[in-house]
């Protein structure tokens, strides 16, 4: 079954639909990007939801398909939930993943909580609309490391991993491997609970 993944990142389609594989590895739900000259709307919702639904309807209306599209970021309590649907822009309009992750750590103290957040929207041209949320929980290091990942994953101590068998801290998410990290992440658990709802109802036959 194929669905349309509201974005024109190649990276995130391979990356969510590793996610949608289930344990068993296998590609049941195939995702394709929006083709090229299709645009998607600014990022401006007040929720992770919001902009989900926004991309995923803009797709729908352009293309007619079964459409799902993501936003995701990062909250941090020492900032009231900052830099949260802001997160890819926190230093600035068109800052890099650097500088969002070096602002961010001026603010926020070492151990302070920390939390991801991921909201996926389905739609259907019909009108049927769900979004499905993960989250995952975590610290800020002492220093970043780790070149796995992306965005503020190289500072991001997940709770899961919070400490090694002789004491040290844990990894950071910049560290786990591909399958560490869907286990636990906000965009692998908001994957699964979509997965399940797809698995659990007739398959749509437009897509």
């Amino acid at each position: 079954m194929k669905l349309l993944l509201a974005t024109h990142n190649e990276h995130k389609r391979r990356e969510l639909e590793r996610m949608l594989a289930g344990a068993t590895g296998a590609v049941r739900w195939e995702l394709e990007v929006l083709p090229a000259d299709v645009e998607l709307p600014p990022e401006d919702g007040e929720t992770f939801a919001a902009n989900a639904l926004g991309k995923a309807r803009a797709a729908v209306a352009a293309t007619g398909r079964v459409s799902i599209a993501d936003d995701s970021g990062i909250c941090a309590a020492a900032l009231g939930g900052a830099p949260g649907v802001r997160s890819a822009r926190y230093a600035g309009e068109h800052a890099s993943d650097t500088e969002n992750l070096e602002k961010l750590r001026r603010e926020v103290p070492v151990d302070g909580a920390l939390e991801y957040v991921c909201a996926i929207a389905y739609v259907q041209a019909d009108g049927l609309e769900r979004v499905f949320e993960g989250r995952c929980a975590g610290r800020m290091a002492a220093h970043a490391r780790g070149d796995r990942g992306f965005g503020y994953d190289p500072t991001f101590l997940p709770d899961e991993y919070s400490s090694t068998n002789d004491g040290r801290p844990g990894p950071t998410m910049a560290e786990l491997s591909d399958e560490q990290k869907d286990l636990i992440s906000h965009r692998g658990r908001a994957a699964r609970a979509l997965l399940e709802w797809l698995e659990s109802r007739p398959r749509p036959s437009a897509g």
